[in-house]
Formats: structure tokens, sequence, C-alpha cells
């Protein structure tokens, strides 16, 4: 049992929330293992954490931009300095295994750097004035403070691609993270700040999301909401939001596929729906959790994905003989073994797993056995996101009917297809409904370059990564300057 404390960080001191009831914060792996101690904040904390960002907000708007880029290149340094720490705390607080944990820590180094350079290119545009003698040009503005409330399931790597646009678009921050990884995101903080941050302009507030979250989302001089979660609160967020006239974005949920026809690589579409699927415990929203298999794969697609099943050792992540973690939490793993007992009162046909693991010291964690299962395209468990390490098998005649199965969900996230027919690439590419589309590769993974984020009820607002994250944290002004020493004469429109 540990009495560690993790604090907010407001104005350039870490200081404890008002509350009274403290977080418990346990390894999933043991849930007799106390690690730390989450504060508990209230509105008042988030009052505080927003009125210094106020009063940073000025200072910091008129750092030139390359300067804080500089500052959040230098956090990216730092990032990968501490990598090995970083990620065994993740793994602690979060339950993936080591590598992917340390593997997280050096994407999110990666996305800080990227977005550093963009700090040298947050470029307006000259346009030609209908009118003479006038110079028109646009230029972007920092929103003020923004909020900022992330998830648990990628707790390093999602705060900083968030962090850093906003204070690279000249913006202060209010962070909220996960009350289930206090640790991992005080340590996100610690970076940024020791990299240079000024007082007041990051600040950090842990505790629960119906108090302290809320309070962010209400706040009247919160200018914008960046959130990552579940799609129920997304929605209320981003109606909340609009009603009080607010900026909101929203990355949401997934119910990605993987679509193996007839002439594709099966040992390939099995080793990357493993991946997809049973990889971070299928927590991640990036997660493969159907295969759309056409009949002539399906034999041998069915028996490499349960060998691949068998193959997964749950576990400790600090353990190296673990190749897959536990669930989070409590009320994720109850979510998961809820969906289990669903899809077999469906009638899934259950190839392997389906259960709670159990095995030696694995029943005192939050342990699920990887799953694969044969369901109907109507099933709950072939239409809803579960997160956590269970795959519905989903048969198909032909191409067409694998793209119709794949777009009857109400997400848009991610997909993949494994062919070896190009015409039957760009269909794919024209026809799937999915922010992203991978071909002949898993579901999961993105570049810092290229903008992250889904179709339908996947997302709200502007991409994240990319360039199109910069312009959700900025506004636009457009500018005319008269050179012609005199008073214009005609329509102006």
């Amino acid at each position: 049992m540990s009495d560690r404390q993790f604090l907010n960080y407001i104005d350039g001191a870490w200081v404890p929330g008002s509350g009274s009831d403290p977080i418990a914060d346990l390894n999933p792996a043991d849930l007799r293992k106390v690690i730390g101690y989450c504060t508990d904040s209230t509105a008042a904390d988030v009052d505080a954490a927003v009125d210094a960002a106020q009063r940073a907000f000025p200072a910091w708007r008129a750092t030139p931009a390359p300067v804080r880029g500089r500052i959040c290149r230098d956090a990216a340094r730092l990032f990968e300095q501490r990598a090995e720490e970083i990620g065994r705390v993740l793994t602690m607080e979060e339950g993936k295994i080591l590598a992917e944990a340390q593997g997280e820590v050096m994407k999110g180094a990666t996305l800080v750097e990227w977005f550093s350079g963009e700090s040298r290119r947050l470029n307006g545009e000259t346009v030609p004035s209908e009118m003479p003698n006038t110079f028109a040009y646009t230029k972007r503005e920092p929103l003020g403070v923004v909020g900022l409330i992330t998830p648990w399931n990628f707790p390093m790597a999602i705060p900083a691609w968030k962090i850093a646009p906003a204070l690279v678009a000249g913006n202060t921050v209010v962070l909220k993270g996960a009350e289930q990884t206090p640790w991992v995101t005080e340590l996100v903080v610690r970076a940024f700040l020791d990299a240079g941050v000024p007082p007041g302009v990051l600040n950090l507030v842990q505790g629960r999301g119906a108090t302290a979250g809320a309070r962010l989302v209400d706040h009247p001089h919160v200018e914008a909401i960046s959130f990552t979660g579940s799609t129920e609160i997304g929605h209320m967020i981003y109606a909340r939001g609009a009603s009080l006239g607010k900026r909101v974005q929203c990355e949401l949920g997934g119910k990605n596929p993987i679509i193996v026809l007839d002439d594709g690589d099966i040992a390939m579409a099995v080793a990357a729906t493993a991946k997809g699927g049973f990889g971070s415990t299928g927590q991640r929203c990036t997660a493969t959790s159907r295969a759309i298999v056409q009949r002539g794969a399906l034999d041998a697609f069915l028996a490499g994905i349960t060998e691949a099943a068998h193959a997964v050792v749950p576990g400790d992540g600090l353990d190296p003989r673990s190749t897959m973690g536990p669930s989070v939490d409590e009320d994720q793993f109850g979510k998961v073994q809820e969906y289990l007992q669903i899809g077999k009162d469906e009638g899934a046909d259950v190839l392997v797993g389906g259960a709670r693991a159990t095995a030696g010291d694995l029943g005192h964690g939050l342990f699920t056995q990887p799953t694969v299962w044969v369901a109907d395209r109507s099933m709950r468990v072939a239409r809803e996101e579960i997160f956590g390490p269970v795959l519905s098998v989903v048969a198909v005649d032909s191409f067409e009917e694998a793209i119709a199965v794949a777009n009857d969900v109400e997400y848009g996230l991610t997909s993949s297809v494994y062919t070896r027919d190009v015409n039957r690439v760009f269909q794919y590419v024209d026809q799937i409904e999915t922010g992203m589309l991978h071909v002949n590769s898993p579901t999961i993974g993105g570049e810092a370059q290229l903008p992250f984020g889904g179709m339908k009820k996947t997302g709200i607002g502007p991409r994240e990564m990319g360039t199109q994250a910069i312009d959700f944290f900025c506004e636009w002004k457009t500018v005319y300057i008269d050179y012609s020493g005199g008073l214009r004469e005609g329509n102006l429109y």
C-alpha cells in the first residue's frame, strides 16, 4: 500500500483538491496493490485553474510562436529520456504491457516534437482584394483558455497530443486527466513544466469527471473543450458546449472492421487482427473488434486467429512473459464481462475464451481471456463497442457484402482490408465509411503528420493530429488595409 498523493497543479503550485473523497489508484493487474490516491477536486478547484490560465494568457499569447515551439520541442526530448520511467508507471496504472506502454510514450514524444515544428508554420494567407490599393490577408489568433479532458487508455499520448497544439497556438490550458491514471497525467505535465512552460499556462485538475470535468465544460471563461472518451459522454459534452457557445472537439468510440477477402494474405491478416484485437487488451479506439471474412478464406482465418488467441499470455504488464494486460478498472472489466454474457445469450459461437481469466494470480486482477466468436452482423456484440479483447468474426459471401457489413454500424473511425486485387483496394477506399483506413495493415496506428479521427458518431469537430489539430485551437482574422489615402466610394458590400 502506498500513501502517494496525486495533486492538482494550479498557477505554478502543486496543491490538493478541495474535495473530501480521494480516489484510490489501484493496480488493475492486482487489486491488492494500492499505487496511491488521486486528489478529489471540486468546481472551486477548476475555477482556480481557469483563473490562473486567464491571468497567464496575455503573456503567453505575446510569446513568439517559435519560442512556444522550442518549449514543446524540449518537452519531447524529456519524454524520450523518461520513457522507461513513465512507461513503468503507465503499466502499473493502466495495465498494458511494458513494451506497449513505453511505445506509447515514444509516440507521444514524436507527436509533441512534430507540433513543435508547427510553431514556425502558423501561416495565414495574402489574398488579392477586389478593391484597388488594398492589402488583404489572414492571420491566426489563439482562443484563450482551453479545457482538455483526456481518457485512461492512452494516458500519456492523448494528453500530449492535445497539450502541444494548444500551447503552440498560444492558448493556456486546463487539463482534466483520467482519475484511473493520475500519476501518468502528472508525469506528462511535469515534462512540459520542466521544459519551460511558465506558471499558469498549463494547469492540471485531477479528480472525477462528474465534478471537475463537468465544471470545466460549463465554465464561462473556457473557450473550447477537447474531449476523448465514450460516445455517450462526448455527445453530452458537445450538446452542452454548443448551448454555451463553446468550440467542441470530441474523439469517441469505434467498432473497427478488418475485411479479409478470399485473395488476401491470410497469415498477414491473422497477425494484424490479433495485434489489433488483443493488443492493449482491446482498450483502444482503433482496436480491431470485427473481422469480416469472405467464406473462401473463413476456415483458414478461423484456424489462425484461434491459434493466435490461445498463444496470448495474460498477466501483469511488468512481467516480461505477459503479452496482454488487464482491463483498467472494475467498471470497464464489468462491461466486458457483461458483453461476454450478451454474446452467449445472442448465440455467438465461442471458439476461444469467453470468460474471466483466473489461473494463478490472475484472479486478483481484472483479466479477460482473449475471446473469438463467430457472430451474426445483427448481434449487439458485432455492432457495439466492447473495449476489451473480444473479436467478432462475421462471414460474408462477397466484397460488396463485406463493405455493407463494415458500414452497418454507428461508428466510423478506422478499418482495414486484406486483398491483392488493386481494383478492390480503390473500391474499398471510395466506399468505406471510416475516417482512417488501411490496406494490408492493421486497423491500429496513426502518424503525427496526418489527421486522426472518424466519421459518423465517432467524431465531432476538427480532426486531431496533423495540421488540422492546430485549426481547432486557433481563430482566424481577416485583415483589409486600405492604402489609397482617400474615402472609398461605391458599394463595399
